[in-house]
């Protein structure tokens, strides 16, 4: 974007257009009435979404609902949790994530979060006994060591519930994140990958666990019978669980489905955008991106990165103004008011106990939106922007 000679500040916050595709369907739901997942004998756009998700992703089974959050409660349903049961989570992660544990009945147990945002594993492995699920936060889509967790988890005998919400496209070791624990959870919220304004779909291998969360979610009376490619014991659970009423509409669904063509180029491009910037930001020696782990291919739809060095509260405050400045919105994590990614901020959770490495990773810790439709005029602008405010709040 010129103007006169300069660059302007690219718009990270609008999302890419929506596939024309989307609109003769629309059109079509909207003379027809037929909104509701359930109207139709077969075939509904929720249906397919659910088996072209599936079937992308490499599961079994998707069941589609109203937003991650409903994904992660329903999944935390599903597995049959006894009341009380303690949720290992990330300490950082998004609000959201104990809101549904607590939702469940359940109780959250934050844990230990390093400088590379991942999961501290000693105080994983310290806090893993005792626990009866873990839910991992691939927090904006930056992976924890899964193979060091699936292996205690396994061997502890614990479900690993994904909240992959900030990750579809990513990949472990050649498998996609949200496939590797027992569930998975993924969000289409309108500043992730695929967007639908809201929702959210929950994939399994487990035909146990998805004949649950169906239920669950609202097929009430028979409606399971719609759900392609389900073969489980639905009629032993008819009747016996309560419904939540979680489920997606067609409209949502008939917005998602033409986007998911665009997943794998959207997550080039991220990762592309996303190393670009990282580059010349590592550069600088005043801030620094940490290196993905090795079996970790990331697809970003955002920055992180650390203030190197001693930084004051009053200097990281600085960068954000100095950056706002120059046109980039810069988040420093812990030291915006009543940010929902801070521990702290969890007030509903009653006091916990001090975690002092996540605190200080989160004081230092900053965030920028890099959508993957940015050019690399874009892209160069925010990296200049950041570096020269960083020098700016230094001085």
């Amino acid at each position: 974007m010129a103007h006169d000679g300069q660059t302007l500040p690219p718009n990270v916050y609008d999302a890419e257009p929506i596939p024309e595709a989307a609109r003769a369907e629309i059109d079509r739901l909207l003379k027809s009435g037929d909104l509701f997942r359930y109207t139709a004998a077969k075939d509904a756009p929720v249906t397919l979404l659910e088996t072209e998700f599936a079937e992308m992703i490499g599961a079994r089974y998707a069941l589609a609902v109203s937003s991650c959050s409903a994904a992660l409660f329903l999944s935390l349903k599903a597995l049959d949790l006894p009341r009380g049961a303690r949720v290992l989570i990330p300490a950082f992660t998004f609000a959201a994530v104990p809101s549904a544990i607590v939702h469940a009945d359940c109780e959250p147990v934050l844990v230990e979060v390093a400088s590379n945002y991942r999961v501290d594993m000693a105080d994983f492995a310290a806090k893993l006994p005792g626990a009866d699920a873990v839910m991992i936060s691939h927090m904006r889509g930056h992976t924890s060591d899964m193979d060091a967790i699936m292996a205690l988890a396994d061997a502890a005998g614990i479900p690993v519930i994904e909240d992959a919400a900030h990750s579809l496209g990513t990949v472990w070791d050649g498998r996609n994140i949200g496939t590797i624990g027992k569930i998975g959870c993924f969000s289409f919220q309108s500043y992730k990958l695929v967007n639908a304004g809201e929702g959210g779909i929950m994939v399994t291998d487990d035909p146990e666990i998805a004949a649950r969360a169906v239920i669950m979610s609202g097929a009430y009376e028979e409606n399971w019978k719609k759900h392609a490619g389900f073969q489980n014991s639905f009629c032993v659970w008819q009747n016996k669980l309560p419904l939540y009423n979680l489920r997606m509409q067609n409209l949502s669904a008939a917005v998602i489905r033409p986007q998911l063509p665009e997943v794998a180029r959207r997550v080039r491009d991220g990762r592309a955008g996303h190393d670009h910037v990282a580059a010349q930001l590592n550069a600088c020696g005043l801030l620094h991106v940490p290196p993905a782990l090795p079996p970790e291919v990331r697809a970003p739809d955002s920055i992180q990165f650390n203030l190197v060095g001693d930084w004051s509260d009053e200097q990281a405050l600085a960068f954000q103004r100095e950056a706002k400045a120059r046109g980039v919105s810069a988040q420093v994590f812990g030291l915006s008011e009543g940010n929902a990614r801070a521990f702290w901020n969890w007030q509903f959770l009653g006091p916990q106990p001090e975690l002092p490495q996540t605190r200080a990773m989160l004081m230092r810790a900053c965030d920028v939106r890099l959508p993957a439709r940015l050019t690399e005029a874009e892209q160069d602008f925010i990296a200049a922007a950041l570096i020269d405010a960083a020098r700016a709040a230094k001085i």
